[in-house]
């Protein structure tokens, strides 16, 4: 029998949403629990996200609004069941549906604040039977992260630290001036007030991760960061704990009902992805630093199966000046998904619908590369889209001055003198915009329908006809372009797991002991984004079913 240094119930690798969702379920249940996490700070990848939760027939819609019915039908109709993706089947999605739900009001009851994301956030495949054009998604209420005391430093840096809402933050280039100047005062006063008051607030993941955390820490979790776990111990096809590093030295921790892998995915080793999903590059991800694989290499060292690593959840972005300096660099779906501007390839011929999901578009750039140049792609839009909607931080009607001469943003009077400063065909960028022109003078894109989706409006105009929210002519010069490379929040492939979330062999047998979530697994959504938070939910929904498993918990003991 192995000898530990310490043991502990239940033992967590990695400080993500699916990691506390577990630790407060065993915490409950009266069981010893220790995170071990990696990095300096706590919250995961999930810190720097929207902090989003997608789940069908969730708590805070109306009552009639949804049903397990129609979530299980949408999931079944748009995800599928493949050979090539194991991660998922019908069981786990449906799973994820009737228990998600469970984890969201078990949440709500250990005073984690939540809330509907929006009342208009559709299912990025609306149009598919179940769909919802409405909203399923959760976010956490803005939070004060001073309330996590000496623990506030420790919570990774989110990308919206003020008191507003991650919805009233997209709703603001469509608000009139007045508007806009009523949103910034309100907002400027909460910061002001609150730095008065000793409150330092923080919003979208964040706040998410936050509110997990202090209701982590106050149920008595043992968290550790700078803590990372080197190996797992397996004795008999058994695991019984996991060798950590402390101090610099070997730290074997014993887990007496298992241990939960929830280490983030591989998106910051591009070895992993050279092998994985050729194309894609470690600088373009918006993962923490600490994203490296290290856990699904070792889960496949003791038996457990990779599947679906060919996947991420893409992130199209534009490199602005000054991209690899943001924390979250420029995202590209904003631009490309509002009327006047298409996305084309190095030839100058557009080939997919620039809006819809991130996922989908990120990963028809990288298929496309196969066989025509598309990474980069160009955005290419006109003077109306200055005029209307912000570029890449920025600013809407305007050129930052300091763009001016780094050759990032190409400009040319006519849309013959753009195609030679993109090294594209003159005569076929003109055809590729005459005919998106066309297009948009029936109101039917005809090659990609865009703009069919309620999702695809959701990413538009909403001041416009709606006919016309993602639609637009490019007609108007100057003109410009701008690059676009397949990015990500995060890989999307892991360790094949049950409807329980244990680690399967190759031969369908759990290896005893192991669980894991979120993104060190084969997500349970297959090779599919079904909507937004289509990962955060599913870790942390899955984290919760890990430990009711490994602590025999029934639903009347919840």
């Amino acid at each position: 029998m192995a000898d530990f240094d310490e043991t502990f119930d239940w033992v967590v690798v990695g400080c993500g949403g699916g990691s506390m969702s577990s630790a407060l379920l065993m915490r409950q249940a009266g069981k010893s629990v220790v995170i071990l996490e990696k990095s300096p700070y706590a919250g995961g990848t999930t810190c720097k996200s929207g902090g989003v939760m997608w789940l069908p027939n969730n708590p805070f819609m109306e009552p009639g609004e949804d049903s397990t019915e129609k979530g299980i039908t949408y999931l079944d109709a748009v995800v599928g069941d493949d050979a090539d993706a194991p991660g998922t089947s019908h069981e786990k999605r449906l799973a994820y549906i009737t228990e998600g739900r469970k984890m969201i009001e078990f949440l709500v009851k250990q005073g984690v604040q939540l809330r509907r994301g929006s009342v208009f956030w559709p299912d990025y495949y609306d149009e598919y039977p179940g769909g919802c054009k409405t909203s399923r998604t959760i976010v956490a209420e803005p939070f004060d992260k001073n309330e996590l005391g000496d623990w506030a430093p420790k919570l990774r840096k989110g990308f919206l630290e003020v008191p507003v809402l991650l919805d009233d933050g997209m709703k603001l280039p469509f608000m009139s001036t007045g508007k806009k100047l009523g949103f910034f005062a309100k907002t400027g006063l909460k910061v002001v007030l609150g730095k008065l008051t000793g409150k330092s607030y923080v919003t979208a993941g964040a706040a998410l991760q936050g509110r997990m955390l202090k209701a982590a820490l106050g149920a008595g979790v043992d968290i550790r960061v700078e803590t990372p776990v080197n190996e797992l111990i397996i004795e008999n096809g058994k695991v019984l704990g996991v060798v950590a590093s402390k101090d610099g030295k070997p730290w074997r921790v014993g887990a007496n009902l298992g241990v939960l892998v929830n280490a983030g995915g591989f998106s910051r080793n591009q070895e992993m992805r050279d092998k994985y999903m050729p194309g894609t590059n470690s600088a373009w991800s918006m993962t923490n630093e600490a994203d490296e694989g290290d856990m699904h290499r070792e889960m496949e060292r003791h038996g457990g199966v990779l599947a679906q690593m060919d996947q991420m959840v893409g992130f199209q972005m534009t490199r602005a000046p000054g991209w690899e300096n943001d924390y979250v660099a420029p995202g590209a779906q904003a631009v490309t998904a509002k009327p006047h501007a298409i996305l084309v390839d190095q030839t100058g011929v557009r080939y997919l619908n620039e809006g819809g999901s991130y996922e989908e578009y990120c990963e028809r750039m990288v298929v496309r590369n196969r066989t025509s140049p598309a990474v980069p792609s160009w955005a290419v839009f006109d003077r109306q889209y200055i005029e209307l909607y912000p570029l890449a931080g920025g600013g809407q009607g305007k050129i930052p001055q300091k763009w001016r001469g780094t050759g990032y943003l190409k400009e040319a009077a006519t849309i013959e003198e753009l195609a030679k400063l993109i090294d594209v065909d003159p005569a076929t960028l003109r055809a590729t915009v005459d005919r998106w022109n066309g297009f948009v003078d029936k109101g039917v894109d005809e090659d990609f329908h865009r703009g069919e989706r309620a999702y695809d409006e959701f990413l538009g105009d909403p001041r416009r006809e709606k006919q016309f929210r993602s639609l637009g002519r490019i007609d108007k010069g100057p003109f410009y372009a701008v690059d676009v490379v397949p990015g990500d929040v995060s890989t999307y492939g892991g360790v094949v797991t049950d409807v329980n979330s244990r680690v399967l062999r190759g031969d369908g047998s759990a290896i005893e002991g192991l669980y894991a979530t979120g993104v060190s697994t084969a997500s349970p959504m297959g090779k599919i984004y079904p909507g937004a938070g289509a990962s955060v939910g599913p870790s942390m929904a899955f984290g919760w079913i890990a430990a009711k498993h490994a602590a025999g918990l029934d639903n009347a003991q919840l």
